[in-house]
């Protein structure tokens, strides 16, 4: 992709559409409306012709949520985005809250009119999420209406055209195993359930199981679709046609059937009496009330793809581990060019991430990047998720850090990576602030722990320094990573918030600890890991897991305090610098080659 600069979002939208939506609304007999960052499909990322919260709002993170009412209107959003929210949404149009701790439906409680009718589109919801909603409005006297159409979607007279990308096959050498042999593990799965088929609405999943890629949303290889598996293994794959060519039906045989994508309303409705598994977090209330009204039975499970696609086979570690080389390659040729050559003021944050970007194009292997990349300098740094536009672009100068956030798809797999720079001479407090954060991350990096461990109990490891300090950082230490799918994979992270989810064999995560001062500075130390097979300790009496590092290129060692590392700490500083020289340098030609070895030195 070729990364568009241009103002993304603003203000302006809720100022020009917010009238256009009231409006609808009216129309509609309804006196508020929901509005989730999701679309049908559950995507983090969306195509444009999805982007209904911006569209609305101004507000492009992604995750977020608006309720808009007659005369008020509200905007929610996590910890990551508390800054940008206020550069992308009219505080006169929209009030500013939290999306945890349920601040859509605390928000309603207290806002929503006694007698108002509150509009959803139940095609954007799962089934769970509107419980407590339903709740809260019916607390303040007021009523939750689903609609058929949105009238966001009446509103949007210049809404884009739906994406149609061709979808293409996952080579059964990267992808490990025949889709055949997938399609039956499912089946198995759906059968201990004792149902006749699963409902599959995650567009991951559905590339996962049928051992293909799409186009249709950005940064990530994915198909717009849905499908149905049976207990027989059979799939009914719900698409536009037009995607499908010729060679992908010929890969698919003929236990996969293909239909339109409006065709699974009426096939949901043919479930009268067949028991169906149906993930509440993944598929839309529309699809539950859908089967209820049908006299389906509905077992609520999860996506029975979602743990085998989690759990990489080595065929995909493999080849998530030849793609880390190759971006490794890119990563040390633009971090090199971060020390030569935008140390002058000169280069502002779009230059350095065109630059990056070129860096991985040059591979010829680049498929796409696999989010768009955070380039933030000085205070933009501090903002969690930043997402630089030529409005906000800020130079790098002598005196502030550089965090950049950045990863690449690649046939092979997908990589996030983030590293912190300073430009010019940094301050004693940077470094004390890296050196913390260098202290959580290689705390995880070397964790060892039983089988049945989950992230949730792992979390602390990477902010028990910063705690010490009275710091904190308010986004996940990890979150899953796809074999060339999505960036952002669950159902595994390393995160605060409870999770039932072990971390299994073969699992990729991030180990991305950070530290942002507001209006100062922004740290971030990301590698990607994979947990590994457990083995035993010597003396010990249980087998351990650990993690494996994916992720090669220098860490900046300038940005160390040294005397604030243990011993095993350093050890395992100078380790993972020797691997990468070992990995990264013969990738490497002249000036680059001699700066990657200055840059690995050990302490």
């Amino acid at each position: 992709m070729i990364q568009n600069f241009d103002v993304q979002g603003g203000p302006e939208f809720g100022k020009r559409n917010l009238p256009k939506l009231r409006a609808s609304l009216h129309a509609a007999g309804l006196d508020g409306f929901l509005i989730p960052h999701e679309d049908e499909y559950n995507n983090e990322y969306l195509p444009d012709y999805n982007e209904r919260l911006m569209w609305a709002t101004g507000f492009t993170g992604s995750a977020g949520a608006a309720v808009v009412l007659t005369k008020t209107a509200a905007v929610f959003i996590d910890g990551r985005y508390i800054l940008q929210v206020r550069d992308q949404v009219d505080e006169n149009l929209y009030s500013y809250n939290r999306l945890e701790n349920s601040g859509v439906a605390t928000w309603l409680a207290a806002n929503a009119p006694k007698g108002a009718k509150i509009g959803y589109d139940p095609k954007l919801h799962s089934p769970d999420a509107l419980i407590s909603i339903h709740e809260a409005v019916t607390s303040a006297g007021a009523s939750l209406q689903p609609v058929t159409i949105n009238p966001i979607d009446q509103a949007w007279t210049d809404r884009p055209a739906a994406p149609k990308a061709e979808l293409t096959i996952q080579p059964l050498e990267l992808a490990g195993v025949d889709h055949a042999e997938k399609r039956a593990q499912i089946a198995q799965a759906i059968t201990a359930k004792g149902a006749d088929a699963a409902l599959i609405t995650a567009p991951s999943s559905i590339a996962w199981l049928l051992n293909i890629r799409g186009g249709d949303v950005m940064c990530s290889p994915l198909p717009l679709a849905s499908l149905i598996i049976n207990a027989d293994a059979s799939v009914e794959l719900f698409i536009d046609p037009d995607k499908v060519t010729r060679e992908v039906r010929a890969h698919f045989g003929n236990q996969v059937s293909i239909s339109e994508e409006n065709k699974l309303e009426s096939r949901l409705k043919d479930l009268n009496g067949k028991t169906v598994m149906v993930d509440p977090s993944t598929s839309a209330a529309f699809m539950f009330d859908t089967l209820t009204i049908a006299g389906a039975n509905i077992v609520r499970a999860m996506d029975p793809i979602a743990l085998p696609k989690a759990r990489k086979n080595k065929a995909e570690i493999d080849g998530s581990a030849a793609a880390h080389v190759r971006d490794g390659a890119a990563i040390t040729n633009f971090l090199h060019w971060l020390a030569t050559k935008a140390q002058d003021g000169t280069v502002d944050e779009i230059i350095a991430a065109q630059k990056l970007e070129s860096f991985r194009a040059d591979t010829g292997l680049l498929k796409d990047l696999s989010f768009e990349t955070i380039s933030g300098a000085g205070s933009n740094g501090a903002i969690v998720h930043y997402r630089v536009s030529k409005a906000t672009t800020k130079m790098l100068e002598a005196g502030n850090l550089y965090l950049v956030d950045s990863g690449g798809q690649y046939v092979d797999g997908t990589t996030d990576i983030t590293r912190t720079v300073p430009i010019g001479t940094p301050t004693d407090e940077m470094r004390k602030c890296f050196t913390l954060v260098l202290k959580g991350h290689i705390a995880l990096s070397m964790v060892r722990f039983p089988a049945g461990t989950t992230g949730h109990a792992l979390d602390a490891l990477a902010r028990m320094a910063l705690w010490a300090q009275g710091l904190d950082y308010d986004h996940g230490t990890g979150h899953g990573v796809g074999a060339y799918l999505g960036v952002h994979e669950g159902p595994q992270r390393i995160a605060k918030s409870p999770s039932s989810i072990p971390l299994d064999p073969g699992m990729i995560v991030s180990n991305e600890p950070g530290y942002y001062k507001t209006d100062g500075f922004g740290i971030r130390i990301e590698n990607l890991q994979y947990v590994t097979e457990a083995t035993e300790i010597a003396g010990g009496e249980r087998l351990m897991h650990g993690f494996h590092t994916l992720t090669l290129a220098p860490i900046e060692k300038t940005l160390v305090v040294k005397e604030r590392l243990t011993p095993d700490e350093i050890n395992w500083l100078d380790g993972y610098h020797a691997r990468v020289l070992n990995e990264i340098a013969p990738l490497v030609e002249g000036e680059v080659r001699a700066w990657l070895t200055q840059a690995c030195t050990p302490l």
